[in-house]
């Protein structure tokens, strides 16, 4: 261990701030590694699962579900087809921005506005685990699909290809043409699950309770799928009460102005978390429709934390 003795009455100004450089980028260095490490230690698991999306005959990708940009899911198939499967409906992660080249682009422009080093590099290390989401979902595609369980991974927009409107709408236009049509590909249309997965898991949530509430309201028939036709929802990992995270968001990077855009506004934090819109009491004849409901959440979680969500 190498110990170094700083005299500061002795140096000058200049010394100091230069110490401080060495310091601040030492720092910088170190965490680069680190994310090194981080990322060739993942690779061999990123390859696997990579070469098995693209060349397995198991896997059908790109199912268009809808007229809009990146309104496709891929449908992992179970090994047998000696009758018809249950099936997962899958909405993915990615903090609302991840999946598309433009959303990238614009968390790095987030992160690096005024943000301190520290912080960026946490955050830095978020995206880089969070832009895996296709292969997020491809790995629980492909376990659940040897279990015999048909999935459905359903793209959707991120911002800034659109806001949370277009996102529920674009899971809610996947969920509708998987309960339509999911027969054909020999999945059982009267065991179907959704499940999600951080602001995947955020985003399905709202969709759910968005359809119960129009099929409550007496729109039941102008809606293009039924609460009633999902036998239960899983959530991993999501967060349900945005007035509780906004602030923990902006410290890990994503900012309040950015995050604010990205739900349409701050005015709609409360319309956007499920936890508040379930407890109103005019919504008590929806939140009967909806299916069962199993949230997961680690403790040790940081982008999300359970305290918090």
């Amino acid at each position: 261990m190498v110990m170094v003795r700083m005299t500061f009455h002795t140096m000058q100004d200049g010394q100091l701030v230069g110490m401080m450089v060495v310091g601040v980028g030492y720092r910088w260095i170190m965490r680069f590694i680190a994310l090194g490490c981080y990322a060739i230690l993942l690779m061999p698991g990123f390859i696997q699962v990579g070469y098995k999306y693209f060349f397995s005959t198991r896997i059908r990708r790109g199912i268009v579900y809808g007229d809009q940009p990146r309104n496709s899911f891929d449908l992992y198939l179970p090994k047998n087809n000696d009758g018809p499967k249950p099936v997962v409906a899958f909405v993915t992660g990615g903090a609302w921005i991840i999946g598309a080249l433009g959303g990238q682009a614009l968390g790095r422009r987030g992160m690096c506005h005024g943000q301190g080093l520290k912080q960026k590099m946490g955050y830095e290390a978020e995206k880089i685990e969070n832009s895996s989401y296709k292969a997020w979902g491809s790995l629980l595609g492909q376990q659940l699909s040897d279990r015999d369980i048909m999935v459905a991974c359903i793209d959707y927009r991120n911002f800034p290809q659109g806001t949370m409107r277009e996102m529920i709408e674009d899971a809610s236009r996947g969920i509708s043409f998987i309960c339509k049509n999911i027969e054909e590909y020999g999945g059982d249309p009267s065991r179907i699950y959704l499940m999600g997965q951080s602001a995947g898991a955020h985003i399905s949530a709202c969709t759910l309770v968005e359809q119960a509430i129009k099929e409550a309201g007496g729109e039941g028939e102008s809606v293009s799928w039924s609460v009633s036709l999902i036998k239960a929802y899983f959530g991993l990992s999501g967060g349900y009460n945005l007035l509780n995270l906004v602030d923990h968001f902006d410290e890990r990077g994503l900012y309040r102005s950015i995050f604010s855009s990205i739900m349409g506004g701050e005015p709609l934090l409360r319309h956007y978390s499920p936890e508040i819109v379930v407890q109103d009491p005019n919504n008590r004849s929806a939140v009967s429709l909806l299916p069962p409901t199993v949230l997961f959440h680690g403790t040790a979680d940081y982008s999300i934390p359970s305290e918090e969500r």
